[in-house]
C-alpha cells in the first residue's frame, strides 16, 4: 500500500470518522455494480467515505484521492465508471480496480485509503 497522508488512513485520528458498528444501509440500497457515498461530521471535522458493490461483495473507501487528496466523486454516488468495472477519479480521470488499485492515471500502483466496513444479514456496519 502507498504511503498515505495520516488524515486519509482508516486509523485517521478524524473525529469524525465513524467508530465500528454504525449502520450505513442495507445492500439493496447500493446498486449493483455501484457505489453508495456516506458522510460523518464531528464539530468542524467531516470524514467522506464511500462503499462499492459488486454482487454480494463490498468494499469501503475514504473519498480522497491518493494522488491529489480530493474527493473522487464528482457527484454524490458517482464512483464508478459506466462499465462498472472501474472507480473513476472525477478530479484527474485515474482508473482503480474495484479493489481500491490504481491501473491508469498519474497514481498507477498506489491505492484507495481502505474504510472497513462489514457486511452483516444483508445491512451495511462501519467495522
Amino acid at each position: 500500500m502507498a504511503s498515505a497522508p495520516p488524515l486519509a488512513t482508516s486509523s485517521s485520528p478524524n473525529p469524525a470518522q465513524p467508530e465500528a458498528g454504525v449502520r450505513l444501509c442495507d445492500l439493496a440500497e447500493i446498486a449493483d455494480p455501484g457505489a453508495k457515498s456516506f458522510r460523518f461530521r464531528v464539530d468542524s471535522r467531516l470524514f467522506a467515505g464511500f462503499v462499492v458493490r459488486a454482487g454480494d461483495t463490498v468494499a469501503g473507501y475514504v473519498d480522497s484521492c491518493p494522488h491529489a487528496g480530493w474527493p473522487l466523486g464528482a457527484m454524490d454516488d458517482r464512483y464508478l465508471t459506466r462499465s462498472g468495472e472501474h472507480i473513476l477519479c472525477a478530479g484527474h480521470g485515474a482508473l482503480f480496480r474495484l479493489d481500491g488499485t490504481c491501473v491508469a492515471g498519474p497514481c498507477v500502483g498506489e491505492r484507495l485509503y481502505d474504510w472497513p466496513v462489514a457486511l452483516r444479514g444483508g445491512t451495511l456496519f462501519t467495522a
